[in-house]
């Protein structure tokens, strides 16, 4: 009876996981493009004697505001399909609020994975090479 939904459900978690990859390679790239991009910033505030946990802020402060706004915009958009999707069943059930917080923290999460590992990576660098440039 329910041979469509369970062909569905493999599909979605297939495309599920094909999209989360993408979509964290393009965080990796945005990171990296950054981190690149601010390298100088981050020498400069090196050698003006800035701490390590100042320069991760400054970086994460700015990512965790984008993933905050998209989980702001997703979690309403997902929470009204998901009703209209789930409420089509004889046996009805109800999407519970922790389900989109921990969505949301997982996503936060690899965030700021990503964002540190990148913003560390910069960090250490030698300052020197980074302003030997100009």
């Amino acid at each position: 009876m329910y041979q469509k939904e369970q062909l569905l459900s493999r599909l979605s978690g297939y495309f599920s996981f094909i999209a989360i990859f993408i979509s964290c390679l393009g965080l990796l790239g945005l990171v990296i493009s950054t981190a690149n991009q601010r390298t100088k910033e981050i020498g400069i505030r090196k050698i003006l004697g800035a701490r390590l946990r100042s320069i991760l802020n400054i970086l994460l402060k700015e990512f965790a505001m984008l993933i905050i706004i998209a989980i702001v915009i997703a979690t309403p958009l997902c929470f009204y399909l998901m009703q209209k999707w789930l409420g089509g069943y004889a046996y009805r059930i109800n999407i519970q609020w922790w389900v989109f917080l921990i969505a949301g923290c997982i996503c936060v999460i690899i965030a700021i994975v990503t964002v540190g590992y990148q913003t560390l990576k910069a960090a250490h660098a030698n300052p020197v090479d980074s302003l030997r440039s100009e």
